[in-house]
């Protein structure tokens, strides 16, 4: 490393990384000030910062520049001659700072101005509508745009760069994405109430559930990967809908029995459009999860929906 002279100290300064030859800009910004008021307690003030903070300040700026910047006196605070062409370059870098500041600020209003969120179907049906109130009451001008789809879609539109956050209800966390789970659901055996399921005395035994057509849910859902993983392998369909709305329309018409989230079936269940059939042997809870591009922290309205999830 090189070394120059102290002129202020009489101490080596240590060349290094541009952080340790230049300044700070909370130094610089008082040496404006004091070459705008003439005193180094007044630019002490105008900062907020103690007088003898202020002269620390300067004195430390002096050593790292190696040059003396203010002269002292009863009278006031005089820039040196080298004082006055450091103060010059220090405003420039000064209003560069600020003109980052702006654009970054800037920045951040485009980013807070809008939010894309993927969903999977249960989530973005049951769950998401409450958050998303929620979002608008703390952030109104944030304009949220809603993708529904299965957990497969959700995880190729975040790792596509087409959403901000993401909700996925399947076992596992897709590749590419980092997450945290936000909830818990379960799954839960349904038919209509003309059924024979629906007079049965004893529990379903995962034997006959696994060699019963179902009305599912479509592959590459965060349902069927449940199922599927419960039962060993494939789930045999009887028909399959991309939608948990379009499920339930089908076992309320009688079409045959299916699994869904007791998220969604709260009210059928309750008016007895449904009935839930008990099943022994079968593993059916899951976590539902928040999910984002892997080393991409949610900021801003994103951030904001996800501490909503966990209130």
């Amino acid at each position: 490393m090189g070394k120059t002279e102290d002129h202020a100290g009489d101490r080596p300064v240590i060349a290094g990384t541009m952080a340790h030859r230049v300044p700070d800009l909370g130094a610089l910004e008082l040496l404006l000030a004091v070459a705008r008021l003439g005193s180094l307690g007044g630019a002490a003030r105008e900062l907020g910062i103690t007088q003898p903070a202020a002269s620390s300040r300067v004195r430390s700026m002096e050593r790292q520049l190696g040059v003396a910047l203010v002269d002292r006196s009863p009278r006031g605070s005089r820039l040196t001659d080298a004082g006055a062409l450091v103060t010059d370059w220090a405003r420039r870098i000064v209003e560069a700072a600020e003109a980052f500041d702006a654009g970054a600020q800037a920045l951040r209003d485009r980013r807070d101005s809008r939010l894309r969120v993927a969903a999977s179907m249960t989530i973005a049906e049951y769950l998401l509508p409450g958050w998303l109130l929620a979002l608008r009451a703390e952030r109104p001008d944030t304009a949220v745009s809603l993708l529904a789809g299965n957990s497969a879609a959700v995880a190729e539109r975040l790792v596509a760069g087409e959403a901000d956050v993401g909700f996925v209800e399947g076992l596992t966390v897709p590749a590419g994405l980092d997450s945290v789970v936000i909830a818990h659901d379960r799954l839960i055996v349904v038919t209509a109430p003309s059924h024979a399921w629906a007079r049965r005395r004893r529990p379903l035994a995962a034997q006959e559930l696994a060699a019963t057509p179902l009305i599912l849910r479509e592959e590459g859902s965060g349902t069927r990967q449940v199922l599927d993983a419960a039962l060993g392998g494939l789930a045999r369909p009887l028909i399959e809908l991309s939608s948990t709305t379009a499920v339930k329309a089908a076992v309320v018409g009688g079409a045959g029995p299916a699994v869904l989230s007791e998220l969604a079936v709260g009210e059928e269940l309750a008016l007895r459009r449904l009935v839930r059939i008990p099943v022994d042997g079968v593993a059916l809870a899951r976590d539902l999860r928040a999910v984002w591009p892997t080393g991409h922290v949610p900021a801003g309205p994103a951030r904001d929906l996800l501490s909503l999830t966990r209130a």
